[in-house]
């Protein structure tokens, strides 16, 4: 009886220890099939065509620009925010930033044209202000101690325009702060001077909280990109590998559609435009994301090679 028993007991146990054997490995397979899954869908992510954006004016709207003792001309508190906002977005990896000496060709193309960027490389143009700046000093004494608080506050306003219909599609303000702190007991202890990189540390504070809300506005926006001629039915299509686009890619040729005037707000309204045709990428060229282009050939529906500028490319859904 007692080996009948044993014979049992033995069983269940290998029973129960190949049960959790398997177990194991399904639970193992399933976690590298998520992994798998997770990377794929960050690969795709990764992927994603870069927005062209050019950083305008950022200046320095605050008291402490109007002391006889700033250089003006030169607004170095300016230069600043426009070189942090240009790292954080870069850093991000989803844009191409335009150098700031083209702000001008911008600004003027906008006022040439009515809006209609399709030559001046940028989908967004980032205009700013430095709106306020303080530096504070606070102190404490005690019987046998003292501390001495250096406090530097900034605020940062951002306007973010659709250099196509020259509307601004994001305005926000944020404030930043940096600290620095000295602490002495019975005479020993840290001391703090002054703390000229406090200034950099507050702007880059208030900046950081707006990119995020940056960054998302570009990217809800559709990627385009234009016509620019053809040759023997292969089409020359603006940007290239530094926005993402490979050979073998697909993307949807899109006629403009009807452009009506909102009376109440008196601007120029494109109505939604219509897919006409599917184009496939054949050969990338350039060495700048300002002369890359790509070309292309069509593989379905048709364009009329006559007016081209009637057209935009977009990702194909």
């Amino acid at each position: 009886m007692d080996s009948i028993n044993n014979t049992i007991i033995l069983n269940l146990e290998t029973y129960s220890l190949t049960k959790i054997i398997y177990m194991r490995k399904l639970l193992l397979m399933f976690t590298l099939s998520i992994s798998l899954i997770s990377m794929n869908c960050f690969a795709q992510q990764e992927k994603g065509l870069k927005r062209k954006v050019a950083i305008g004016r950022f200046s320095n709207e605050t008291q402490y620009a109007k002391s006889v003792f700033y250089d003006k001309a030169n607004d170095p508190m300016g230069k600043q925010a426009s070189d942090i906002l240009s790292t954080r977005l870069a850093a991000s990896e989803k844009f191409l930033l335009i150098e700031r000496q083209d702000y001008d060709k911008i600004v003027s193309e906008l006022a040439t044209s009515g809006g209609v960027s399709q030559n001046i490389g940028a989908d967004f143009l980032v205009i700013g202000s430095i709106t306020e700046f303080g530096r504070k000093t606070i102190g404490t004494q005690k019987a046998f101690s003292n501390s001495k608080e250096q406090i530097v506050e900034a605020a940062v306003s951002i306007r973010l325009v659709d250099v196509t219909t020259g509307i601004i599609i994001f305005s926000g303000e944020a404030k930043g702060e940096a600290t620095a702190e000295d602490k002495r007991v019975m005479g020993f202890g840290k001391t703090a001077d002054y703390d000229a990189t406090l200034a950099d540390k507050a702007i880059s504070a208030a900046i950081t909280k707006l990119v995020e809300n940056i960054i998302n506005k570009c990217m809800d926006n559709p990627w385009k990109a234009y016509l620019l001629t053809v040759d023997n039915g292969t089409y020359i299509i603006s940007g290239g590998q530094s926005q993402g686009i490979e050979t073998g890619n697909l993307f949807s040729v899109v006629e403009k559609g009807k452009k009506i005037k909102n009376p109440q707000t008196g601007l120029n309204i494109e109505l939604p435009g219509k897919v006409v045709a599917t184009i496939k990428i054949d050969q990338t060229m350039g060495n700048t994301p300002q002369d890359e282009i790509s070309m292309a050939t069509v593989v379905d529906g048709t364009i009329d090679a006559s007016g081209l500028d009637k057209y935009y490319i977009t990702e194909k859904k």
